[in-house]
């Protein structure tokens, strides 16, 4: 995600992170509480990891409570062994918890240490936090030696090529938009902007499962949107304007697609791009009726004054009549020909 919650690990599970590097913890489960990462349990290897997983995973998973959950593989790395790292999220959280363990994920990597993180997993299900749900996730992720940066470029560009080669028998080729779902969390937040908890929705594009996530909502004044807008990624915005206009009091959604430029890679600019139009058809489906949709470079933009004119461009009633210039004053008196016959 673009903004990050601030919530760090306390001492307890900073200690606990040294030990495991020792190789002798099997599993740490960690949960927010009071706006800290804490350690919740713990447990010790027993015998291999295949046969560790289902007992000591599953006591550790409660049904409506998010958490994360460190396991040790048995793979060793030049610095210690390869851990798995599972959020445990399931649909019967709240948003907040969602959108709270969603944006701290990161940190949790950075104080671990990402690079013993070697796998990850999101589930949202129990059968998803099995041992074999670990399978199905590596058999479904399963994928080709990674390609350069160059090579993903070039196969994105093949996959969108269009033939131009006209003839009587051509038949016009059109690249239609791109249908991404959107996931429980953000069906979710659009109703509650219809209820009126929030007046600014944030939507990004997972581009690995091709979903569309609510990233934040809140109530945010217009003098604060522009923070809101990132400057490395492409992003989604729904705002609610409250403004008047020729003294009626209106609120008028606006749909804003911000794409800072060439900070994003070909991928991510052509996902945004491709997946707009059925994006804006969804919400139309969900109840949103959008008064303006908006493209923009960067958060700066978005003043009230831009916002105005946008939603109420003014109009020339009366165009100035084109004045014809004087000649100059000392020319002396026009001059008459006679036609020649």
């Amino acid at each position: 995600m673009s903004h990050q919650t601030g919530i760090k690990a306390n001492e307890k599970l900073l200690k606990v992170f040294g030990k495991a590097k020792n190789g002798k913890l099997r599993v740490i489960k960690v949960s927010i509480e009071n706006e800290e990462l804490s350690v919740s349990d713990t447990a010790e290897v027993k015998k291999d990891w295949e046969k560790d997983y289902d007992k000591l995973v599953a006591p550790l998973i409660e049904e409506n409570v998010p958490c994360y959950i460190l396991y040790r593989l048995d793979t060793k790395l030049q610095t210690g062994y390869a851990w798995l790292l599972m959020s445990w999220v399931p649909d019967s959280a709240t948003i907040r918890q969602k959108m709270v363990y969603a944006s701290t994920k990161a940190t949790l990597k950075q104080e671990f240490g990402s690079a013993h993180i070697t796998e990850e997993i999101h589930a949202t299900s129990r059968d998803e936090t099995s041992f074999e749900g670990y399978q199905r996730h590596k058999r479904a992720f399963a994928a080709p030696a990674p390609l350069t940066t160059r090579e993903e470029e070039l196969a994105e560009l093949r996959k969108t090529e269009v033939n131009t080669e006209i003839n009587t028998d051509t038949r016009h080729q059109t690249l239609g938009g791109i249908a991404c779902p959107l996931s429980e969390a953000t069906k979710q937040a659009i109703n509650d902007m219809l209820r009126g908890s929030y007046d600014y929705l944030q939507f990004r594009i997972d581009l690995e499962g091709e979903l569309i996530h609510v990233s934040h909502a809140a109530v945010v004044a217009l003098s604060d949107l522009p923070k809101h807008v990132p400057d490395d990624h492409a992003r989604y915005h729904l705002y609610m304007f409250k403004h008047s206009h020729e003294g009626d009091y209106l609120e008028s959604y606006v749909f804003i697609y911000s794409m800072p430029g060439y900070s994003c890679s070909v991928r991510e600019r052509m996902m945004y791009s491709s997946c707009k139009a059925p994006f804006l058809d969804t919400l139309q489906t969900l109840g949103i009726s959008v008064a303006k949709k908006l493209e923009i470079d960067s958060g700066s933009e978005l003043t009230e004054e831009f916002l105005q004119e946008e939603l109420h461009p003014k109009k020339m009633l009366h165009r100035p009549a084109f004045a014809k210039p004087k000649g100059p004053p000392n020319r002396g008196a026009r001059r008459l020909t006679k036609p020649q016959e």
